[in-house]
């Protein structure tokens, strides 16, 4: 869990793109019929394509994979480089090694690192699905990436298939390819190992696609969409997957008392077996994991590792709880000064409106930028289509449920991804036909959107030699449409592969100075720490250090300094 940031440092190409946007909106005013006969032969090729919708989802996903894969010399394979991410690759080596979890290590309070329980076992403090996803990568294809940009491109055309459902073909089509460019290149959900989101997102697509298609046809194959879509999110993100399936579950489960299509009682109850095994066996799966790994079926991910360090609770109407006793002053810093910095502008009254009023401004900017505000000025006729009332509900109970999270990130609401989408899609779709003294501004300002997306794809391409930083660190989420992989996590990296290519087991013993940024993790290890070429720990007092090196008798010691100039590593030498 990263936390809801202050403004960056460095905005550069959220500043091109605001200005890019301004210059689009003159010149739709200024000349609505530029460029016109063009667009009409690109609009003609596209519509074409997206009347073939099963082609047009299959173009959509393997646009993203391939793209992705072409541009791997600009944008690499990223490293993990925060705490979040080597949480869930722990839990993918877990996983990939045919394990739940691991014993507590016995050197564990060396070894505690944020967002790692470990106690009562040594696993990752998240849902388990993400670190599955990347666990099948590291098993298949040798590196979790590629599991994680498979899944990316299976959201792209998730996306576009859920889409279809909703909006005519050629907008559907559309909206894939928008996603691919927003989200399937660049962005934390490619470019790190810690958010899942394009994995909830999937769940979300793959539950509204099936909805209006199974109350139409009640195919068997829609109720099974549906289920593993619920799947996905049980072992993502349960409680914004719950709020998105509450409205599901009343709309069809009034059709399914009151639908004048639907099947009888006995036919809905034979297409309902498999589909509800399917959920049934999901929560039961999850119960056990619980059970494995925090001791209890009831004990979800997140609780025993927040309670054993948190001090900021999750929820706003819950108090702050006691500090406990930290043996590590970064992760100190982390649970009681990072987190409950804003846990105090929450619970005030003159904090709570625009630390909520943030929230929404964060979403936008991950999900729309300035490249897709203009649309939104039509959001008000959405809000009135019959047609879009169900997705309008779902937008506020989501609104209503993050209301009362203290931190919230854009990949939290990932579930809700394709309602965003469609609602966006629908607004442009009413601009279009925006004619202000009979000028067609607004179909002016929907293809200049397109293209300005396309435009900022390709100036994310060029970034480096054009000298425009698009990622900082700490990472802040305001930019995270453009984020990474950047140098990040380049340091422990290099330092890693040097110790592993020397003979023998290595221990590297990390000192971190009073002023270390607490998201800047070097202390990670894998899932078995005994069994690694190089283990991690950090530097605690004389009679504790001296214990380390005497169980790791076996092993070359060495002092890792992160926080000089470059990260300095020298032999250890036990103060006397």
């Amino acid at each position: 869990m990263l936390l809801l940031p202050v403004p960056p440092r460095n905005t550069t190409l959220l500043i091109v793109e605001c200005g890019l946007a301004m210059i689009a909106i003159a010149t739709a005013f200024a000349w609505p019929r530029a460029g016109s006969p063009w667009f009409a032969r690109v609009e003609s090729s596209f519509a074409r394509l997206a009347h073939r919708r099963r082609l047009s989802v299959a173009a959509v996903g393997s646009f993203a994979l391939l793209l992705r894969l072409a541009i791997l010399p600009l944008i690499p394979i990223p490293l993990p480089f925060v705490p979040d991410d080597f949480s869930f690759l722990l839990a993918a080596d877990t996983f990939s090694h045919g394990r739940l979890t691991n014993p507590t290590p016995a050197m564990w309070t060396h070894l505690e690192t944020i967002h790692v329980s470990m106690q009562p076992t040594y696993m990752s403090m998240y849902f388990p699905g993400h670190g599955l996803l990347l666990a099948a990568g590291q098993v298949l294809f040798g590196n979790p990436w590629i599991a994680l940009l498979a899944v990316q491109a299976l959201m792209c055309a998730a996306l576009c298939w859920m889409l279809q459902a909703w909006l005519p073909p050629k907008w559907a089509l559309l909206g894939g390819f928008i996603a691919v460019l927003r989200l399937g290149l660049f962005g934390v959900w490619i470019n790190t190992y810690h958010t899942g989101g394009s994995l909830a997102a999937l769940g979300g697509a793959l539950v509204l696609g099936s909805l209006p298609r199974l109350m139409k046809t009640a195919r068997h194959r829609y109720a099974m969409l549906m289920a593993a879509g619920i799947a996905l999110l049980i072992l993502t993100r349960p409680y914004e997957g719950m709020l998105l399936c509450l409205p599901a579950a009343v709309v069809l489960g009034r059709w399914a008392l009151f639908g004048k299509n639907r099947p009888s009682p006995s036919v809905l109850a034979r297409r309902a077996i498999l589909p509800l095994a399917l959920v049934v066996a999901t929560a039961a799966w999850m119960a056990y994991y619980d059970y494995r790994a925090f001791g209890s079926p009831t004990t979800l991910p997140y609780t025993v590792n927040r309670n054993t360090y948190a001090v900021a609770p999750y929820y706003i109407w819950q108090s702050q709880r006691p500090e406990p006793v930290f043996r590590h002053e970064a992760m100190r810093r982390f649970y009681t000064v990072t987190e409950m910095d804003f846990f105090y502008q929450i619970h005030t009254l003159k904090g709570f409106v625009p630390y909520t009023l943030a929230k929404v401004q964060l979403a936008l900017l991950f999900y729309s930028s300035f490249a897709l505000l203009v649309p939104l000025i039509m959001v008000r006729r959405v809000f009135l289509d019959r047609r879009f009332r169900f997705l309008v509900v779902c937008a506020l109970v989501l609104a209503a449920g993050m209301v009362i999270e203290i931190f919230l990130l854009p990949h939290y609401v990932a579930p809700f991804t394709v309602v965003f989408y469609a609602i966006g899609l629908q607004a442009m779709r009413h601009l279009r036909l925006w004619t202000p003294e009979g000028k067609p501004v607004g179909l002016a300002l929907v293809r200049f959107t397109v293209v300005l997306c396309v435009g900022m794809a390709a100036l994310r391409l060029c970034a480096a030699p054009l000298h425009i930083v698009p990622s900082e660190f700490p990472p802040s989420d305001w930019n995270c449409t453009w984020f990474g992989p950047g140098p990040f996590g380049l340091e422990r990296a290099q330092i890693q592969a040097k110790l592993e290519q020397l003979p023998g087991g290595q221990l590297a013993i990390v000192h971190y100075n009073p002023r270390h940024e607490p998201l800047d993790e070097w202390v990670y290890n894998s899932a078995d720490v005994d069994g690694s070429k190089v283990v991690w720990a950090r530097e605690m007092d004389v009679a504790n250090n001296l214990e380390l090196v005497r169980y790791y008798k076996d092993r070359k010691v060495w002092l890792v300094e992160p926080d000089e100039t470059p990260a300095r590593v020298t032999p250890y030498t036990m103060p006397q």
